[in-house]
């Protein structure tokens, strides 16, 4: 009995001790005082500055070039004047059926090409079976799964990387050392690749029983000496420790961390992270580690991935879910790459789950930047990829440096400002069925927001400064009025909104009084809406006027002590999932291939000051 409770004391003694040694020595650590709410998407932060969340790929069953509606584990480089993303895919969920991993590019990281299979469908010999179990491979294919998905050489050379794993049971994984191993190939500057190559067996596994050659059977030296490159680097083969067999002798740090990635201090040290916001530091390229990756202290993240780098402006930044959830997905910067001090929000929607898969969680997910030595873009910003559901792709420009309080009323005439920087100081997000852009329509220059996706929506926002006292004009142009929403609110710097004005598909412009709706004019199609709004968050009051008209006094719907930003969205507020949504969607969402009529709105301008 008493050798038990010393025993119990000497267990506590030494996790203290551990995290008493740990936070004497160099580890990364969150020290602001933002935490996000998991009761809202956005998790009521406040924005990033201008970030732009781009939809890249949506996920359709009825499509004729791909049906397949689970995808996953994006990854991203830029190389040769254009962006590159990697992802995964299956049929309907995670780790079941075959799989596949594919490739998009783009030159400017909004417009995308369609995706091509780059790692196709792999056949599983027959009469495979996993040590310690009894299920028996017949007619079954691999299914993937990388954590890593770009390699650019010293040569200036960029190879894309797959792993074939076999899941032969229910509750099977593809990442238990059990598979056929890891293959590569190179990507060509004409956008061709080259043939596929194992560079790295798992023990069952060998050239004469797997489908394509070892990469030393190249008669390219060049590739062979990249291979050689890439296997004798200790930070980029950590990122294959989940698949490589479990004492491979290849890996540096051979335990149960999952999602490894990495960036360096000015010291030269190596910080690492790993899911659960693990982390540790190497002081020599990764061969060893200090200490066992402990949980950065004040993180917040679970069973979701991290991501850090090092950003151009010689701050850092990690991108990760500050929750147990899998929203939202925020950004947090340091000064010196340990001490994280912030918490801004970059993508806080969730659009609808429409296609019920195995494992298939809620929310922007998995994030993954551009490591390294992976390139940069020109523009010197942080971009990300990452999933939304496991369902959709997405890429997160967020721009460098991070800004998270504006320094001046927006005062922004579209037509009249430069092409290209329409958009920097606006956040948007631009599902591929609801496009946020600028157009020109009849020679004029407008913010359109485009709207035929049934699930999603367009929105933008533009954060001022905080506002007791405010006027606000703007100018819409809907090109309908028998479908279609928009909502224009003004919200606090969590996002709680005050005021809603909206048009919507009876004609009507109104806005939200309380429980029940006021209607303000009625709207026909092309006509334009020049639109003023005065409002005081002190005596909670807003008068709105309308192409110069006598103002239409009113009452906030809701409180707030400040306004911060302005919104503009082409749907309803969502509210599901929440915290107590069940884990698991098995359904499909009703007509979830359709695409509905488009509803076209344009802004001219959005002008704003202190009243």
């Amino acid at each position: 009995m008493f050798r038990r409770i010393n025993h119990i004391v000497f267990a506590i003694y030494l996790s203290l001790f551990t995290i008493h040694l740990n936070a004497q020595q160099d580890t990364v650590r969150y020290i602001g005082t933002t935490l996000s709410n998991i009761d809202y998407h956005h998790g009521q932060l406040s924005p990033a500055i201008g970030v732009h969340n781009i939809q890249t790929f949506r996920a359709n069953r009825s499509s004729a070039e791909n049906n397949w509606t689970y995808s996953h584990q994006p990854m991203l480089a830029y190389w040769n004047s254009a962006f590159y993303l990697e992802y995964l895919s299956s049929p309907v969920g995670e780790h079941v059926d075959r799989g596949q991993t594919l490739l998009m590019t783009s030159k400017n990281g909004y417009s995308w090409t369609k995706p091509v299979v780059v790692f196709p469908p792999y056949k599983i010999p027959d009469g495979t079976v996993k040590e310690g179990m009894k299920d028996t491979a017949h007619n079954n294919y691999a299914v993937m799964h990388q954590r890593i998905g770009f390699f650019t050489s010293k040569s200036k050379r960029l190879f894309v990387q797959g792993y074939y794993g076999i899941v032969l049971g229910m509750k099977d994984d593809p990442n238990d050392g059990n598979g056929v191993g890891r293959v590569i190939r190179e990507v060509y500057a004409d956008g061709k690749f080259g043939p596929i190559y194992f560079i790295h067996y798992n023990h069952a596994f060998n050239e004469k029983n797997t489908s394509y050659p070892f990469y030393t059977s190249s008669k390219d030296k060049g590739f062979v000496e990249a291979c050689n490159e890439l296997l004798n680097t200790p930070l980029l083969v950590q990122q294959w420790v989940e698949e490589s067999d479990r004492n491979d002798p290849l890996i540096p740090l051979r335990k149960d961390y999952k999602a490894f990635n990495y960036y360096h201090l000015p010291n030269g040290n190596v910080v690492g992270l790993w899911k659960y916001a693990l982390t540790s530091i190497s002081t020599n390229e990764g061969k060893t580690w200090q200490y066992n990756p402990t949980r950065a202290p004040g993180f917040v993240n679970a069973n979701a991935k991290i991501w850090g780098q090092r950003t151009s402006d010689g701050k850092y930044a990690t991108v990760y879910n500050p929750s147990e959830f899998r929203w939202p997905l925020a950004i947090s910067v340091s000064d010196d790459g340990l001490n994280y001090k912030n918490l801004l929000l970059v993508n806080g929607e969730i659009t609808s789950l429409r296609y019920g898969g195995a494992y298939k969680s809620y929310g922007p997910q998995y994030v993954r930047g551009i490591q390294e030595m992976d390139g940069m873009p020109p523009d010197k910003n942080l971009w990300v990829t990452y999933s939304m559901n496991k369902e959709d792709i997405w890429v997160s420009k967020i721009p460098v440096p991070v800004k998270e309080k504006a320094d001046r009323y927006v005062n922004d005439v579209f037509n009249e400002m430069k092409d290209g920087t329409e958009l920097n100081e606006w956040n948007i997000f631009s599902p591929l069925w609801a496009k946020v852009e600028i157009e020109k329509i009849n020679s004029t220059k407008v913010l359109s927001l485009k709207d035929s996706d049934p699930f999603d929506y367009a929105k933008v926002e533009h954060v001022i400064p905080s506002s007791k006292k405010l006027v606000a004009e703007f100018s819409i142009t809907p090109q309908q009025n028998s479908f279609g929403l928009l909502d224009i609110e003004f919200t606090d710097a969590k996002g709680a909104p005050c005021i809603r004005l909206s048009f919507d598909s009876t004609g009507s412009f109104i806005t939200k009084a309380g429980y029940r709706n006021k209607s303000l004019t009625k709207y026909r199609p092309n006509e334009t809406l020049n639109i003023k709004v005065e409002l005081n968050t002190e005596t909670r009051s807003y008068a709105v006027s309308i192409n110069g008209g006598k103002p239409n006094s009113n009452i906030f719907f809701a409180p707030v002590a400040t306004v911060d930003r302005v919104v503009l969205r082409t749907g309803n507020t969502r509210r599901f999932p929440d915290a107590d949504t069940p884990t698991d969607q098995d359904y499909d969402l009703q007509n979830a291939d359709a695409r509905g009529k488009e509803a076209v709105y344009y802004i001219n301008y959005l002008k704003t000051k202190a009243q």
